[in-house]
């Protein structure tokens, strides 16, 4: 049995390798000074980081993505709520087909899902925007956002909010003064959610963004059909640390939030 465990764990880490070895040969690959992405290195430089700055067709597709992934996280985080509510602490008619409904965009393979809103827009007769593509990057990460903040409302005692309520707050006061500061780590953990997701989505932002407005994944694409430029490895570089510094950021503030709500 030891030895058992002990090849598991051997795979599980071989596997690992595996799947992240690609990602440290990018970021590794974006310091390099030779404007040949090979090995071996000639040298560190952030010089590809200082062309990445001044490239003009980059940078409007990080503010892109930027504006998307915050407008996205906010919608998706007030509509997640109002409906995490509305499930959980009110008897809605036909509430598990609703919430069943709601979380279906998970279930459905995103190229699927990006296809059947296109071609439904396209039988209302509207064409692709800025808008449409913000309305598919939300009916994609809204369920994410609901599971998250569903949790943990339902772990959130009712009483506390009838005890508030029994002391004279009315229902918009006990929400803003007592739940949301006690579900306030999901919040913000399905806010982060939503703008990891969107920031880094193609497969629909493909389908769905207008000609002449590209984000930063798809500006990646772009540039991956002529040539592969030490810019792009850059750019991924950016991407990691953005993806996985803001969860793990997001997490370190729900994590001390909580411990202050003494939950």
């Amino acid at each position: 049995m030891r030895w058992g465990w002990q090849l598991i764990r051997l795979w599980s880490l071989l596997v690992y390798c595996f799947m992240f070895l690609p990602v440290a040969v990018v970021v590794l690959l974006s310091f390099n000074a030779s404007q040949f992405g090979s090995f071996p290195m000639t040298g560190f430089s952030f010089r590809w980081f200082v062309e990445l700055w001044t490239n003009d067709a980059i940078m409007r597709a990080f503010r892109t993505s930027i504006v998307l992934g915050l407008l996205t996280a906010v919608i998706s985080t007030t509509l997640g709520v109002l409906a995490s509510l509305a499930l959980v602490r009110y008897k809605v008619p036909g509430a598990n087909a609703i919430s069943t409904l709601l979380i279906a965009p998970i279930l459905v393979p995103e190229v699927v899902l990006a296809v059947a809103l296109l071609l439904f827009l396209n039988f209302l007769g509207l064409h692709k925007s800025f808008a449409l593509l913000l309305f598919g990057h939300v009916i994609f990460t809204l369920p994410f956002v609901i599971l998250v903040v569903q949790a943990r409302l339902v772990a959130i005692r009712r009483d506390v909010e009838e005890a508030a309520m029994s002391l004279g707050a009315s229902p918009v006061q006990t929400f803003f003064q007592v739940t949301l500061p006690l579900m306030l780590p999901a919040v913000l953990a399905g806010a982060l959610f939503a703008f990891t997701i969107s920031f880094d989505d193609i497969t629909g932002t493909l389908f769905w963004k207008p000609g002449g407005v590209e984000t930063v994944p798809t500006q990646i694409f772009a540039m991956l059909r002529n040539s592969i430029s030490p810019e792009i490895n850059a750019l991924g570089t950016v991407m990691i640390v953005m993806t996985v510094g803001l969860p793990l950021i997001g997490a370190a503030i729900a994590r001390q939030l909580a411990r202050k709500s003494g939950t």
